[in-house]
């Protein structure tokens, strides 16, 4: 199961990558897996303000559906529009082709508080 070193990692699955002022967000491959086929992803619109914690959209999957929460607090400046027509990428791609959305000048505490890869492979292994 991929979980690459370079992301932080939330409880609830999600995965954040730093990348200068901004930070990018998707589900990690363990959820997309423990999911099963993503049939439709719901995202929030450009400008709307995310607070860490809490619901931001959703997956739904042939099995359930499943919150998104945001790993970080901070305003949505890109959402990733392919994911309407191509829910599946959620599967296929969770790292590149599948994020969610782009939030801008996340604080770096927030950051901080979320797992490294190891520390996210030791929680979902427990």
């Amino acid at each position: 199961m991929s979980t690459p070193e370079e992301l932080r990692y939330s409880k609830e699955h999600e995965w954040v990558k730093v990348e200068g002022g901004t930070t990018r967000v998707g589900i990690t491959h363990f959820a997309q897996a423990e999911l099963g086929d993503i049939v439709f992803v719901e995202l929030p619109q450009v400008g709307d303000e995310l607070k860490k914690d809490e619901p931001f959209g959703s997956v739904e999957s042939v099995k359930t559906v499943s919150e998104l929460y945001a790993p970080v607090s901070g305003k949505v400046v890109e959402v990733n529009t392919e994911l309407e027509d191509s829910p599946e990428f959620v599967n296929e791609s969770p790292y590149e082709k599948a994020w969610m959305v782009v939030i801008e000048s996340p604080s770096e505490e927030e950051v901080g508080e979320l797992m490294t890869a190891e520390q996210y492979k030791e929680m979902i292994n427990e």
